[in-house]
């Protein structure tokens, strides 16, 4: 083209040196260039934007957001140039060398982000589907990305040294120990997210609690290095990859899939206040309708007992009789399985734990219908207030550790003493 051009002004008698025709292709390969990016970018793209912030589908707006045509048009343009180059400039000069190899090295460049932007669109529309969450998508994408910038970059480098990518790619053998240190943590995150992935270890969205690294909360992402966790009071904790294999963590997963969340507490009993029920607490404990059932049918069996047995009742060491905390546990077992907020296809118990010295524990094990969070302390401090309200009715009493206000109370009477004396 170069040349077509200087014969073409000769015919108008108008002599230039080889230099004005080479600025003369030049300038036109940069108008040609300039024509083509507004046409691209202030009219192309310009409507494929306010298409896609219009559009409610995801794929569109995921386009526009991560500029795919954008980058694929500064490619087309980097394309555009290196076929300009080739066809308008003599074969083998300098110039071309100089003009090729700068696009492209723009070509691979822009390829390269284009695929990151490719990338970065499946990855949300992927998200958008429920078996996204089964999979580590964003660390595999992203190990995808750091392949392919290895690659490019290997590329450019043997296109800026005139030596073919395969020799680079051998030297790289010698070179494996010090690549192995520096993409360490990528290598390993990618190994973790596949094991995640392959035996449905994590997903996002998963409760995970890991006390080593401060961790309780839900999922929000698993890259390729980090998984990151929102805890519950709104801070986030990034974990390693690999340290979801090679250390413990617990998953509630299972716990939110089940429908229902364990409550495991228990109150401690005075011991002093256990005793047998007398036959007026029993007529007392009778009128209630949780407990008539349990009374009836435990006096009869304690009356056929005693009565086969044929032992002197008039010693409280003989026979079998009622106590108020095998009553009480007998109410609140009966009082959960009427409980609206407990699971009851689940495992429910009332059970007596090995006596402390602050006193016998009796422990609620129970399931709540719900698990969410909210909802299930406020099913279990129902439960609790409920307990701690009616132990009097059984006349027992609950161990607490005497307080400073017990102390003064015990002492006001001597000082009274005292000061009377």
């Amino acid at each position: 083209m170069q040349q077509q051009i200087t014969l073409w002004l000769e015919k108008f008698g108008l002599e230039f040196s080889g230099v004005m025709s080479l600025l003369m292709v030049l300038g036109l390969i940069v108008l040609i260039s300039v024509v083509i990016h507004l046409v691209l970018h202030r009219v192309v793209l310009a409507a494929i934007q306010r298409r896609g912030q219009r559009s409610q589908r995801v794929w569109q707006q995921a386009i526009t957001q991560y500029k795919l045509f954008q980058r694929m048009a500064l490619l087309l343009q980097g394309v555009i140039i290196n076929l300009q180059a080739v066809l308008w400039l003599h074969a083998g000069s300098e110039t071309q060398a100089i003009i090729v190899t700068a696009a492209q090295v723009w070509i691979m460049g822009f390829a390269l982000l284009s695929l990151f932007s490719l990338l970065d669109t499946l990855l949300a529309m992927l998200r958008q589907s429920p078996i996204s969450n089964q999979l580590p998508l964003r660390g595999i994408f992203q190990g995808l990305k750091l392949v392919a910038a290895i690659l490019i970059g290997i590329m450019i480098v043997s296109l800026l040294m005139g030596k073919s990518p395969l020799l680079l790619l051998s030297g790289l053998g010698a070179m494996t120990a010090v690549l192995m240190l520096v993409f360490k943590d990528p290598i390993l995150g990618l190994v973790a997210g596949i094991q995640l992935s392959a035996n449905d270890m994590l997903s996002i969205g998963d409760w995970l609690e890991m006390p080593k690294y401060g961790a309780d909360g839900a999922v929000t992402d698993i890259g390729l290095t980090t998984v990151k966790v929102r805890n519950w009071d709104n801070t986030v904790t990034t974990i390693p990859t690999y340290a979801l294999i090679s250390d413990s963590f617990k998953n509630w997963r299972s716990m939110s899939e089940s429908g229902g969340r364990r409550i495991k507490r228990s109150i401690n009993i005075d011991t002093t206040s256990v005793h047998f029920l007398s036959g007026e607490e029993q007529q007392r404990l009778n009128r209630n309708p949780l407990l008539q059932r349990y009374l009836n049918d435990k006096t009869q069996e304690l009356s056929q007992h005693n009565q086969q047995t044929g032992v002197d009742l008039s010693s409280p060491l003989n026979g079998r009789r009622l106590t108020n905390l095998g009553t009480l546990r007998a109410y609140l077992v009966a009082y959960l399985r009427a409980h609206p907020g407990i699971h009851q296809n689940m495992t429910l118990m009332v059970r007596q734990l090995a006596p402390l010295p602050e006193g016998l524990p009796l422990e609620i094990y129970a399931f709540t219908n719900t698990t969410v969070w909210a909802e299930y302390e406020s099913i279990q401090s129902d439960i609790f207030d409920h307990i701690l309200a009616v132990i009097n009715e059984f006349d027992l009493r609950v161990h607490q550790t005497p307080t400073g206000n017990d102390m003064r109370s015990m002492l006001n009477p001597l000082r009274q003493a005292a000061d009377i004396s």
